[in-house]
């Protein structure tokens, strides 16, 4: 079977089930409820609307607002493409449907390869659900309170972009993890663990230690703040707070596909090649 052919079989699979739509909704109400929430927030602040006590508040510049509002969506939601793309994988693992897959595809680089050309549409298709829950809402409420959505600048939609591109690297993350972790439970608890306790913890520990920092900057959610341009939660100085300016941000997407390579690579050398049954 040829790699076009893998490719199809594998989108297939990925859109005849229903694991992809479920997590795609619970995707768009999630990141689309708290960018609607903290656009009325701060919008309210920055413009004096909001008169309790806000001392304890972090200071909210309007300006930056919108971008600070559409990096929901990778701050944030990058957390379901990166569990769909290992859910590709795994679901295979948990219901042997990979037997069949490696009949009629011997030659398990190809069929691996497959997998993550559906990764990538998956990917675009989770990227533009998350960008278009925040970003809609987010610009709605901003443009209530006045204040400009920048939709009409140019850097804004490089910033989508680049928000696009990270959340597509997220879902070929997903699908390393994936080949490599096989047990599902486990890929799904890893995953989960790192991405919502380990890493958030070291980057703000590493705000207070110098060489911590120079470690933490390289790790996969910094990378991907870097690459997007900007952090929801170092932006509002929140619990991951990060200088995402430590890379670049073709710095941060280098990084961040290496990981995906890494991961993909370790997958295919050690589980991959290994007896299914």
């Amino acid at each position: 079977m040829s790699v076009v052919a893998a490719s199809r079989s594998e989108t297939t699979k990925v859109f005849t089930t229903s694991s992809w739509w479920i997590l795609a909704i619970v995707l768009a109400l999630y990141v689309g409820s708290l960018a609607a929430g903290m656009s009325w927030l701060f919008g309210a602040i920055s413009t004096g609307q909001l008169t309790g006590d806000t001392a304890g508040a972090p200071p909210v510049d309007a300006s930056s607002l919108p971008l600070t509002m559409f990096s929901i969506a990778t701050s944030v939601g990058y957390v379901f493409p990166l569990l769909v793309g290992t859910l590709m994988v795994t679901n295979e693992f948990r219901h042997q449907t990979l037997t069949p897959t490696f009949l009629a595809t011997p030659k398990r680089g190809v069929a691996l390869t497959g997998k993550l050309v559906a990764a990538i549409l998956v990917g675009v298709l989770y990227g533009v659900v998350a960008l278009v829950a925040v970003v809609g809402p987010s610009a709605g409420v901003l443009a209530s309170f006045g204040i400009a959505t920048t939709l009409d600048d140019s850097e804004t939609w490089m910033f989508l972009a680049r928000s696009l591109l990270a959340l597509v690297l997220w879902t070929i993350i997903g699908v390393g993890v994936g080949a490599l972790v096989r047990n599902q439970v486990a890929a799904i608890v890893i995953v989960l663990a790192f991405t919502q306790f380990i890493e958030p913890i070291l980057r703000v520990a590493g705000g207070f230690v110098d060489w911590l920092n120079e470690v933490t900057r390289f790790l996969p959610g910094a990378a991907s703040d870097a690459l997007a341009g900007r952090s929801f939660y170092s932006s509002l100085g929140g619990p991951a707070a990060v200088d995402t300016g430590a890379l670049e941000w073709w710095q941060g997407g280098l990084v961040l596909l290496a990981f995906a390579i890494v991961f993909t690579l370790l997958g295919q050398l050690f589980s991959w090649r290994r007896d299914v049954t």
